[in-house]
């Protein structure tokens, strides 16, 4: 399972002009599943993001997480993360997991996410979603936990 991480300031996703998550200081996270993955691997990635320390202590150097600071979780569904841009100019999206398999792992990564997390927000898996947000940084990092 692949995610990208974006500390932001703020984020939302709008869907037909009406939001349905937003979140304030925290992390958007885009996630994507792929074939082989399981809950199991849902549940090790959302471990890494709630520790990862990306967030500035006093210092001002990055020294702690998302829990630390109270920061809220945008998580976004983005099977566009598996693309394969090695050939041609059209990527290919074989790596990602088929739709059924990528909604439920999705689902179960965002009721783990619930269970362990104070603030989560969503978007709607496989929507035409736009996603607003200002990063703060920019921090910007990709994770990917295997099977």
């Amino acid at each position: 399972m692949m995610s990208l991480l974006q500390r932001v300031r703020e984020a939302r996703v709008d869907i037909d002009g009406q939001t349905v998550g937003a979140i304030g200081h925290g992390l958007l996270v885009l996630v994507c599943a792929e074939p082989g993955d399981t809950a199991a691997t849902g549940e090790r990635l959302l471990a890494k993001i709630l520790k990862l320390r990306i967030f500035s202590d006093e210092a001002g150097k990055m020294n702690r997480s998302v829990q630390d600071v109270g920061g809220g979780l945008l998580i976004v569904s983005q099977f566009t993360l598996a693309a394969d841009t090695r050939s041609g100019n059209r990527p290919g999206f074989t790596g990602a997991a088929p739709p059924a398999l990528g909604e439920a792992l999705y689902d179960a990564f965002v009721a783990t996410a619930r269970a362990q997390h104070p603030l989560v927000q969503t978007g709607h898996f496989g929507a035409d979603m736009q996603v607003h947000l200002i990063n703060d940084g920019p921090v910007t990092i990709p994770l990917r936990m295997t099977a």
